[in-house]
């Protein structure tokens, strides 16, 4: 299998390679689905939960949600390293990243109403219309078009890494995080960014079951999707919260 870009570190350009191993059970799109089904129940059980412990008690659900972002991250970057560990790890994630999400929803909800069902709705709606994009030819995951999404993810990073430091000095870029034009404009450019990701996930995902890739590798699939999505409904939040801002 050639070498496929890809900015989702969890869907490096050598994720499927195992050894150029020939295995009895490979990896399937449609088994990939399922686990990522699998994993979005769990993403949605957990936020449902941390929702519900937010709206009672927000004292407890901030340190938890602290804590399990934090767990995250740790567990996220081990599926990465340790593959053949996501049939476990994966789920973890999911559940982790479901408290995160929960609580996070819930703070915004107190002041925009309704502002999660709204991105929960753009977050779907639009991994629905690119999947069909994709699978219609309407975007296809060309080498320029890798290496653009490439560049611009990996920019984006650079630049939240620099924010995230700055801010332990005093040093906040308040014109790109307020809810003017160019915060509301920056936002929608990560937005779109993040989104199309999800056409680098499904290609390579694509290739990986042409390769015949092991079984479990259907689990990292769905754990590489989860990533993109749950950044991706982030910044679809975050972006509406800056326009509501404006009412």
């Amino acid at each position: 299998m050639a070498l496929i870009k890809t900015s989702n570190p969890a869907l490096s350009g050598d994720a499927f390679r195992v050894g150029g191993a020939v295995f009895d059970d490979n990896m399937t799109i449609s088994g990939t689905v399922n686990k990522t089904g699998i994993l979005l129940i769990c993403v949605v059980a957990t936020a449902a939960w941390s929702w519900n412990l937010f709206t009672r008690s927000p004292q407890t659900a901030l340190p938890l949600l602290a804590v399990s972002g934090i767990g995250g991250f740790i567990v996220a970057l081990l599926t990465i390293f340790k593959k053949a560990w996501s049939p476990v790890t994966a789920p973890i994630y999911a559940l982790l990243e479901g408290l995160v999400l929960g609580s996070a929803s819930a703070m915004l909800e107190v002041r925009f109403p309704g502002i999660a069902m709204q991105a929960v709705g753009l977050t779907f709606g639009t991994l629905v219309a690119l999947l069909l994009a994709y699978r219609s030819g309407l975007i296809r995951a060309t080498e320029k078009f890798k290496t653009g999404i490439v560049a611009a993810t990996g920019g984006i990073a650079v630049f939240y890494l620099i924010q995230f430091v700055l801010g332990f000095f005093g040093i906040h870029f308040t014109t790109i995080n307020g809810s003017g034009m160019i915060g509301i404009g920056f936002s929608a450019v990560v937005v779109i960014v993040a989104a199309l990701n999800l056409v680098l996930d499904f290609d390579l995902i694509e290739s990986g079951a042409r390769a015949g890739a092991p079984k479990y590798m259907e689990w990292y699939g769905g754990f590489a999707l989860m990533v993109t999505l749950i950044w991706l409904y982030f910044e679809i939040l975050r972006l509406l919260s800056k326009i509501r801002s404006r009412d």
